[in-house]
């Protein structure tokens, strides 16, 4: 990706979503974003966002903008295509969409450039990405005309899940000028969908813009003032902490929760709208995914240990077990380690008050996936009794856990795999492969991996409590303090 903060064109992306509808695929803790979905790429949707604006003229590094929780997931999954952000800001509590694309503004602004912000969700697809390289450009003229360009995308079928946009005039892509905004539409029902597409004057609102800094910055101050005023003192009193930009909390939960087009869309006379091509989703459900997947000859998706006889329309992934489907038809079929989803591929919206439901029966399953992940490394939950339960760890190379110690456990390591330091209480230990070490309750250590490859080790934890926060840190590298 092209560098130097004098490039016009910045990439804002907004990460901060929790994919609940992909469940059990998408979690709170590990939301669809961050999620490699299709078959023929091991890419995360975040890192195919980050990949596709790479060729564009003139544009920055990204700022990305994601919750505290996902930063390091964000991090690592950046470092692994190579593409250093120009900065990644932490939201400390979800205000929607408006507060956060500000916040970018405040980020472009603090450099004295007026850059024109390119504003993108972390967890669509394009399909056409010539074109919408083509439309990108095309709305530079009208950005530094002091326009806000909405992009609209062409409907392929009635869609009842997205917003739609009512223009003033049939879009022609061969043309890509900018047509007036009538309204905006929240989700239709069938048959006003079905009257949208006929009438060719409705778009989809795909939720991605061009503006200015200066223009967003503006608009806020005039429409919406307590949001600009909230999110300014938080970010004049963020904090730098390693690689990320910390928004100071109590100004920011002051924002309301408001969408972009609520804040100022809706409201400003300077929206305008530049037409997308076919090939556009925001992938908001298990059928939105089907759709957008390339599937066999009886129309099924297959992913994972899976063997698929007499099935039809059907969209299969098994994480780990042997999936074995016969006879189906419109059905979703998801195994992870710990959940297995059946479920009427037409009734994918519905999945949301489902897992809505699970987490009033405090299911942890409806936010949490078995495999954790941390700035070191992962663990994965195998194993859990009344009293003890049973973790695999891999650490990265040259990667350490923060020196702590626990109230209510005691813990046993068993390195199978890579070398293994520990330090307990002020002595180092080397340990090497089928070697073990006793963690007595109250003592402090940390878990480093000196070596060139994965450590992996058994961690078998005994005690009256094993939940993680049981975890007193005295050093971090990660600048965590639970």
């Amino acid at each position: 990706m092209t560098t130097g903060s004098n490039k016009s064109l910045v990439p804002v992306i907004l990460s901060g979503g929790s994919g609940t509808r992909l469940w059990p695929l998408s979690r709170r803790c590990f939301p669809k974003q961050f999620v490699s979905l299709f078959s023929d790429s091991e890419l995360s949707l975040l890192q195919k966002t980050l990949k596709r604006i790479q060729s564009f003229d003139n544009i920055s590094e990204p700022i990305i903008i994601c919750n505290e929780e996902h930063r390091f997931v964000v991090a690592e999954q950046c470092k692994e295509i190579n593409i250093k952000p120009k900065e990644i800001i932490l939201e400390p509590c979800g205000r929607n969409t408006a507060p956060a694309i500000l916040s970018g503004a405040l980020r472009v602004f603090q450099e004295n450039i007026d850059g024109n912000l390119l504003i993108l969700s972390s967890d669509h697809i394009i399909v056409n990405i010539e074109q919408f390289k083509l439309a990108v450009k095309k709305s530079e003229k009208y950005s530094n005309d002091g326009k806000i360009v909405l992009f609209g995308v062409l409907p392929s079928n009635p869609e009842t899940g997205y917003g739609y946009i009512e223009i003033n005039k049939k879009p022609n892509l061969d043309d890509l000028e900018a047509k007036k905004i009538i309204k905006f539409i929240e989700k239709p029902n069938l048959k006003d969908a079905k009257q949208f597409l006929k009438s060719e004057n409705f778009l989809w609102n795909s939720g991605i813009f061009m503006m200015k800094a200066s223009t967003v910055i503006n608009q806020m101050k005039k429409y919406v003032p307590n949001i600009y005023e909230s999110v300014y003192e938080s970010y004049e009193n963020k904090k730098k902490d390693l690689d990320f930009i910390r928004l100071e909390i109590d100004n920011y939960k002051k924002c309301e929760n408001l969408s972009i087009d609520v804040a100022i869309m809706e409201k400003t006379n300077l929206g305008i709208v530049l037409p997308l091509d076919k090939g556009w989703s925001d992938l908001g459900n298990w059928f939105s995914l089907w759709q957008n997947s390339q599937k066999d000859k009886d129309n099924n998706f297959v992913k994972g240990r899976v063997f698929s006889e007499k099935n039809k329309n059907c969209y299969f992934r098994s994480e780990n077990r042997f999936l074995v489907a016969l006879g189906l038809k419109d059905l979703v079929v998801i195994e992870t380690d710990d959940v297995v989803y059946v479920g009427d591929i037409n009734k994918s919206q519905d999945l949301k008050n489902i897992v809505n439901k699970l987490k009033i029966n405090k299911e942890p399953e409806s936010e949490l996936h078995s495999l954790i992940f941390r700035p070191w490394g992962t663990y994965k939950s195998m194993l859990q009794g009344e009293r003890w339960q049973v973790k695999i760890i891999k650490v990265k190379p040259g990667a350490s856990l923060s020196l702590q110690m626990h109230h209510h456990r005691s813990e046993h390591w068993i390195v199978v795999k890579g070398t293994a330091d520990v330090e307990l209480d002020g002595k180092n230990i080397l340990l090497s492969e089928n070697q073990s070490i006793y963690i007595p309750l109250g003592s402090k250590h940390r878990l480093s991996n000196p070596g060139k490859m994965t450590l992996e080790l058994i961690e078998v934890q005994s005690g009256a409590y094993l939940n993680e926060d049981d975890i007193v840190r005295y050093n971090d590298f990660y600048g965590r303090e639970h």
